[in-house]
C-alpha cells in the first residue's frame, strides 16, 4: 500500500511545495507554508465524483436558457446583495470580522425561510444551547429550524443527503474536518477539501448552502483563494464592531450583480435593513463648515450619497502627512499633485487628512471631484454652497472625466433635497431635473470657481 506523502501548502494561494521554505515559491508570501499529509494515490478517488451526470456535446444555441428561480430570504437588504434571493444548488460564502453579525443575520434569514420549507443550521463553533440562546435573544422562532452541532464532514454530508433541506448554513467552514485527511481542522487542505465536497453535494441535491468563513488580519478570507473560486457567491461583512451599522458587499455573484451593497443596523433584536442608507453617510451639521463635500457614489445598482471631509493644516514635520480613511491613499497623493500642477494649489507644506463619513469605503475614481472640493474648502476655510453635491474623475492632465450612471446619481441627489450639482460636462442630463441646478466643469481649474 502506498504511503502518504508530506507536503507543505501555502495558506494564501494554496500552492504546494515538497519542503518547507520561508517564502512561498508560487505567490511570494512569507511564512505561509503549512505542513500537511497527502492521501495515498487511489485511496480517495471516490470522493471526486462529478457535479452532474455526463451529457453529450451540444451546441450553445440549442440549449434553452431559463431564468433561475429565486427564494427570498425575507430580509430585503440581504436579497438585494444576493441578486433577488437564493438559488437552488448555489453555494454562498460570507466572511467578516469576528462578532460583526454573520451568524446573527443568517439565523434571522433561516427563521424566515423555515416558513416555506425545511432548513438546517450546522454549528461547529457553538453548542446547540448557545444557538438557542441567541435565537431567544433575537426573538426569532426556531420551530422550523433544524440544528446540528457537528464538525465531521461525513456526518454533515449524510444529514444533507437524508434530510434534503432547502437551505443549509455551515458555521463555519474552518471548523470542519474530513476523516480522509490527517491535517488539523482549519488547515488549507481541510478547508479546501470540505468546501469542495459540500459544493458537490449542493449541486447534486439542489440544497442551497451558505458557508461562513473566517477572515485573516488583512481582511481576506482565511484559506487559499481557491475557496472563493469554488463557490457561486462571495459576500463580505464590513463595518466597525463598535458602530451599530453594518455593510454587506457582494464581491462575486454568478446569479446577480457584483459590488451590490446591503446596509444594516444592529439592534437588540438583530440586524435590521436600512431603507434610506444615504442618511447614514451624511453627517448632520448645525451650521455650514469648511472642508465638507457630499458626493454621489454608485454601489452596484444603488446610488449612495456620502459626505467626504478634508482637513488641511500646516505641517510641523519635514515630511507632511497624507492620510485617507475610506478612500485610496495613493489616489489622494495623485490628486494633490494634479491640483498643484494644473490649479496652482500647493500643499507641500501642509498635512492633508481625508475621511469618508460613516465608515463606508469608496473605491471608484468618481470621488476625485468631491475630494478636491473638500480640500480646497478646508485650505481657504470657506464652506461650500449649501446643498452642493459633486462627482467626477480627475485625470493626470487636469481633465474631469465622466462617471458611469450619472443620471441615477443626480436623481438620488434631487430626491434627497440637494439643489446644486457639480459634475463633468459629459454627465449633463438631456432633460433638466426638477429642483436641481447643474454646473458642468471640464478641467480642474474650473473647480476654483465653485468657491468664488
Amino acid at each position: 500500500m502506498a504511503k502518504a506523502r508530506t507536503l507543505f501548502l501555502c495558506s494564501d494561494c494554496g500552492g504546494t511545495s515538497a519542503k518547507w521554505e520561508g517564502r512561498c515559491p508560487h505567490c511570494g508570501a512569507w511564512n505561509t507554508l503549512q505542513e500537511t499529509r497527502e492521501s495515498p494515490a487511489g485511496s480517495s478517488g471516490h470522493r471526486y465524483a462529478p457535479l452532474a451526470a455526463s451529457t453529450p456535446v451540444r451546441r450553445l444555441s440549442d440549449i434553452e436558457a431559463r431564468e433561475q428561480a429565486r427564494n427570498p430570504t425575507g430580509i430585503e437588504e440581504f436579497d438585494r446583495v444576493l441578486g433577488g434571493g437564493l438559488v437552488a444548488g448555489a453555494v454562498v460564502l460570507i466572511g467578516g470580522d469576528p462578532g460583526i453579525g454573520k451568524s446573527t443575520l443568517l439565523l434571522q434569514a433561516l427563521a424566515s425561510l423555515s416558513e416555506r420549507g425545511p432548513v438546517l443550521y450546522v454549528t461547529g463553533e457553538e453548542s446547540a444551547e448557545q444557538v438557542a440562546l441567541r435565537a431567544q435573544r433575537l426573538g426569532v422562532s426556531g420551530d422550523g429550524v433544524d440544528l446540528l452541532a457537528e464538525i465531521r464532514l461525513e456526518q454533515i454530508t449524510q444529514a444533507l443527503v437524508e434530510r434534503r433541506p432547502g437551505v443549509a448554513v455551515i458555521d463555519s467552514i474552518q471548523t470542519l474536518y474530513s476523516g480522509e485527511l490527517t491535517a488539523a481542522p482549519g488547515s488549507v487542505s481541510q478547508v479546501r477539501e470540505c468546501a469542495a465536497q459540500l459544493t458537490r453535494i449542493a449541486k447534486q441535491t439542489g440544497v442551497t448552502l451558505i458557508l461562513i468563513g473566517h477572515v485573516t488580519k488583512d481582511g481576506a478570507l482565511a484559506g487559499p483563494r481557491v475557496l472563493e473560486h469554488i463557490v457561486d457567491t462571495v459576500l463580505y461583512f464590513e463595518g466597525d464592531t463598535h458602530s451599530s451599522f453594518r455593510l454587506v458587499r457582494a464581491i462575486k455573484n454568478r446569479f446577480g450583480a457584483v459590488n451590490e451593497l446591503g446596509v444594516f443596523a444592529m439592534t437588540d433584536r438583530g440586524l435590521r435593513g436600512v431603507s434610506n442608507p444615504s442618511a447614514l453617510f451624511l453627517a448632520g451639521h448645525s451650521r455650514e463648515v469648511a472642508g465638507s463635500c457630499v458626493m454621489a457614489t454608485q454601489e452596484g445598482t444603488r446610488p449612495l450619497l456620502v459626505e467626504v471631509q478634508a482637513l488641511v493644516d500646516t505641517a510641523h514635520v519635514p515630511n507632511p502627512r497624507r492620510l485617507s480613511v475610506g478612500l485610496e491613499s495613493s489616489r489622494l497623493a495623485m490628486l494633490l499633485a494634479v491640483l498643484h500642477r494644473h490649479a496652482g494649489i500647493a500643499t507641500y507644506d501642509q498635512d492633508v487628512f481625508v475621511n469618508a463619513v460613516g465608515g463606508v469605503r469608496i473605491m471608484e475614481p468618481a470621488a476625485d471631484l468631491a475630494v478636491a472640493l473638500a480640500i480646497l474648502s478646508s485650505m481657504r476655510d470657506r464652506p461650500l454652497p449649501a446643498g452642493l453635491l459633486a462627482f467626477g474623475e480627475i485625470g493626470l492632465a487636469g481633465e474631469i472625466r465622466p462617471a458611469p450612471r450619472g443620471q441615477e446619481r443626480l436623481r438620488e441627489a434631487a430626491k434627497l433635497g440637494f439643489g446644486l450639482a457639480v459634475v463633468p460636462r459629459a454627465n449633463l442630463p438631456r432633460q433638466p431635473i426638477e429642483g436641481l441646478r447643474i454646473q458642468a466643469v471640464d478641467r480642474v481649474e474650473d473647480v476654483l470657481g465653485v468657491l468664488s
